[in-house]
């Protein structure tokens, strides 16, 4: 059976017993020239998706396809990585060129706070992970993480830079250097070691975000392809990597020290019947993933390029886990 998963329709003569049935939409669309680049799931099948354009968020149902622009973002702005906090209702949103992070309510969309975290263009904050107590955003320009403090009733402190040292802190010139980050959602590495990809080299790291020391994680079963690592998933022992201009989504099996996974599987393009058009992040619906093509390859998002050509058409993939 395929992994792509399969429309499912509903059958005429049943009509009058499931009327209120709505069939699954796969792709999911996105409004033309949308550009997204991040991904999370919330409550139920709600998603949403950050612009690089100009940093709306669309949000939309997985199951039925239907979907709307729940933020208006002021003028200046990008989004670039996204999760959601549901326990405080919150939707963490990673600014790209901006040198920014911004907070809103998932429950009307409204903007919750600001925080300024590198330097507008010499920075590009590109994904955020949310742990008990923080939110981590990387910068894919400078050898830092940045953290921003959650208190347990929803405040949201001021935020810190976390210079790094070791691997991570590699920085290849005019590339993406650090890319996605993860975390362990509960146990008791939760909050104390976080998991980030570097896009250049093709690897993945271990950083302490009490001290910023980095340190390889080792990849068996294959290998990660240098230039295309982009937004990872963290669920217990199994870490998503998504590999953009491959069009393909690793499946690593992590040991419980998260210094070493092992690829155990690998969907392709071919799996999804060619639907992958330059996936960028991945976030968990279920027994389901849910991927936004980001289409780099009609054109490479500023400041690497001009972006896609006016008309381009985006989407999100349902797959279902191997």
């Amino acid at each position: 059976m395929s992994r792509l998963t399969r429309f499912v329709w509903m059958i005429p003569a049943l009509a009058c017993t499931i009327a209120a049935t709505t069939p699954f939409s796969n792709p999911v669309p996105l409004p033309v020239d949308f550009a997204p680049e991040g991904i999370a799931v919330g409550t139920g099948s709600t998603f949403y998706v950050g612009s690089l354009v100009d940093g709306d968020i669309y949000r939309g149902d997985l199951r039925s396809g239907d979907g709307s622009r729940f933020v208006n973002a002021p003028p200046g702005r990008q989004a670039a990585g996204l999760k959601v906090d549901e326990a405080r209702h919150r939707l963490f949103v990673a600014g790209g060129a901006t040198g920014a992070a911004f907070v809103y309510d998932t429950r009307d969309g409204s903007s919750v706070a600001t925080r300024a975290l590198g330097a507008p263009g010499a920075s590009l904050i590109n994904d955020v992970v949310v742990t008990r107590d923080a939110a981590y955003f990387t910068d894919s320009f400078n050898p830092v993480l940045y953290r921003v403090p959650l208190a347990a009733g929803g405040g949201i402190g001021p935020s810190e830079a976390i210079p790094l040292s070791g691997p991570a802190a590699t920085i290849v010139p005019g590339a993406p250097n650090l890319n996605g980050i993860a975390a362990p959602r509960s146990g008791s590495r939760s909050g104390t070691t976080l998991v980030v990809g570097h896009t250049a080299l093709g690897a993945l790291f271990t950083v302490d975000p009490d001290t910023g020391v980095s340190r390889p994680v080792a990849v068996t079963g294959g290998a990660l392809m240098p230039g295309t690592n982009d937004g990872p998933l963290l669920h217990g022992s199994t870490l998503w990597v998504v590999e953009n201009f491959a069009n393909r989504i690793l499946e690593l099996r992590m040991d419980p020290s998260l210094s070493s996974g092992r690829i155990v599987s690998v969907v392709t393009d071919a799996d999804v019947a060619g639907l992958f058009r330059i996936p960028t992040t991945v976030a968990e619906h279920g027994d389901q993933l849910a991927v936004v093509n980001g289409r780099f390859d009609v054109g490479l998002p500023p400041p690497f390029g001009t972006g896609a050509p006016p008309g381009t058409e985006y989407d999100v993939v349902l797959v279902d886990k191997p």
